[in-house]
C-alpha cells in the first residue's frame, strides 16, 4: 500500500469513526500511522481538531449545518433516533461522569443523573427524569449503551435488563481518557454567556460571523472551513445555498478545495449546474445509503421516484402516506407484513423520508416534501435511443 492510499484510508476512517480506541486495534493504528498529516490537514482544511494518544484518537469534528438533524443519535439496541430527553439524560450523565470514582453501577449512575436534573438550570429543557417507570429507566439504558459503544463506559458484571426489571444491577468501569474527548466545542462552556439553554449550545460551536473578522485572510479561511465541512459531511452541496461570501469564494478555489478533498479520501466530485456531490466509488464512506435493500429500501426508492417525477410539488404528508399504504398492498407479496399494518405507513414514510433528506435528494418544511435537484437521477423518464446504427 502506498503512501497516498494509506493516508486515504485513515482518514476514511477518522471520518466513519471520529472517535477511535486503542482496543480497535487495526483501525488505530492505521490511524496512528499518519496522525500528524491528517491533523495538519484538518486544520488546515476544516478547522477540526485531531487529539492523539496512546488510548484515544478523536476527531473534533463540527457540523457543517449547526442545526442539522438529519443525522440523529442513536439507541444502539434498535436503532431509534434518540428523543429530546435522552439527547439531556446523555448530557448529564456525561456531567455524573465527570465526577464519578473509577467504577460506578448504574444505580448510582441514575441517582447522580436524577440530582442533576432537577437543577434550576434546566428548567428551560422541559426535561422530566425522577426514575419512576420503565419508559424512563429504558431512556437512561439507550444513553448507557451509546456510552458502551463510544468506550466512556465498561461493562464489569451485570445486565441492564436486570436494572430495568428492578431485579439487579450493573457495574462499569469509567474511560476517564475517552471521557475527557466526547464534548466538542469552539469555546469553553464557562465562556458562554447566552442565557436560555438553545442558545448556549449553539454558542458552543459556533465560529466568529464573517463580518466580524478583521482581515480577508481570516474571513476566507473560515469560509474554506465551512465549503470543506460540507465536503465532506454532506451529501450534496448545492450553490444556491451558499452566501455570497461563500458563492465568490467557491467559484474561485473550487479546483482546489475539490482536489484536496478527492486527494485526501479518494472521493470523486461530480460538478453539475446545481451543486457538487463527492461521490464514493466504494459506496462504503457513508451511515446512510441509497438504495438499500428491504422493505425500507424499496420503499425509500419509490417515494424517490414519485418526487423526482414531480420535482416542484411540494407532496403533503397525507399524499405520501397514501402512496405508501397503495405500495404496500401492491407489493405485499415482497414487503414484511407488517407493513400493512393500520398506521404503519406513518412509520415507514417517516423512515424513507429521514434517508432522502440525510442524503440532501429532498427537503422538509411545514409546506410539506419536496425534490432537491440531486434526486433527478432516480426519476424514470422513457427511453431514448441515440444514433441510427443497427
Amino acid at each position: 500500500m502506498s503512501q497516498l492510499e494509506g493516508r486515504q484510508r485513515a482518514a476514511r476512517i477518522l471520518l466513519q469513526k471520529p472517535l477511535l480506541r486503542a482496543s480497535e486495534h487495526d483501525d488505530f493504528r492505521t490511524v496512528r500511522r499518519h496522525v500528524t498529516e491528517l491533523r495538519s490537514w484538518f486544520d488546515l482544511n476544516t478547522g477540526w481538531r485531531l487529539h492523539a494518544d496512546s488510548e484515544v484518537i478523536r476527531l473534533h469534528k463540527q457540523p457543517a449545518w449547526p442545526d442539522d438533524d438529519t443525522r440523529p443519535a442513536r439507541d444502539p439496541r434498535n436503532g431509534s433516533a434518540f428523543s429530546r430527553r435522552q439527547y439531556v439524560l446523555f448530557c448529564l450523565a456525561l456531567a455524573a461522569l465527570e465526577r464519578a470514582d473509577a467504577q460506578i453501577p448504574l444505580g448510582r449512575l441514575a441517582e447522580q443523573v436524577v440530582l442533576l436534573a432537577a437543577a434550576p438550570l434546566l428548567d428551560d429543557a422541559d426535561v422530566e427524569f425522577s426514575l419512576t417507570g420503565r419508559e424512563q429507566k429504558s431512556d437512561l439504558v439507550a444513553v448507557v449503551h451509546l456510552l458502551l459503544r463510544w468506550g466512556v463506559l465498561v461493562r464489569v458484571s451485570g445486565d441492564e435488563e436486570d436494572y430495568l426489571r428492578n431485579t439487579g444491577d450493573v457495574l462499569y468501569d469509567v474511560s476517564r481518557r475517552v471521557l475527557s474527548q466526547i464534548l466538542v466545542a469552539t469555546r469553553g462552556p464557562s465562556m458562554v454567556s447566552a442565557e436560555s439553554l438553545d442558545q448556549q449550545l449553539r454558542a458552543l460551536g459556533s465560529s466568529d460571523p464573517l463580518d466580524a473578522l478583521e482581515s480577508a485572510e481570516l474571513r476566507n479561511r473560515q469560509i474554506r472551513h465551512r465549503l470543506t465541512r460540507r465536503l465532506l459531511d454532506d451529501a450534496v452541496l448545492y450553490f444556491d445555498e451558499l452566501s455570497e461570501d461563500e458563492s465568490g469564494y467557491l467559484s474561485r478555489q473550487r479546483t482546489a478545495i475539490v482536489r484536496r478533498v478527492a486527494e485526501l479520501t479518494g472521493l470523486a466530485a461530480e460538478v453539475r449546474a446545481e451543486g457538487i456531490a463527492m461521490v464514493d466509488p466504494d459506496d462504503s464512506l457513508t451511515d446512510v445509503k441509497m438504495p438499500d435493500t428491504g422493505t425500507d429500501g424499496h420503499l425509500t426508492l419509490l417515494l424517490a421516484e414519485a418526487l423526482a417525477a414531480r420535482p416542484e410539488h411540494w407532496h403533503t404528508l397525507d399524499e405520501l402516506h397514501d402512496l405508501t399504504r397503495t405500495l404496500a398492498e401492491r407489493h405485499r407479496s415482497y414487503w414484511r407484513k407488517s407493513s400493512r399494518d393500520a398506521g404503519a405507513e406513518v412509520t415507514l414514510t417517516a423512515a424513507a423520508l429521514d434517508r432522502l433528506t440525510a442524503l440532501r435528494l429532498a427537503g422538509r418544511t411545514d409546506d410539506g416534501v419536496r425534490a432537491l435537484p440531486a434526486l433527478a437521477r432516480f426519476a424514470v423518464t422513457d427511453p431514448v435511443v441515440r444514433g441510427g446504427g443497427a
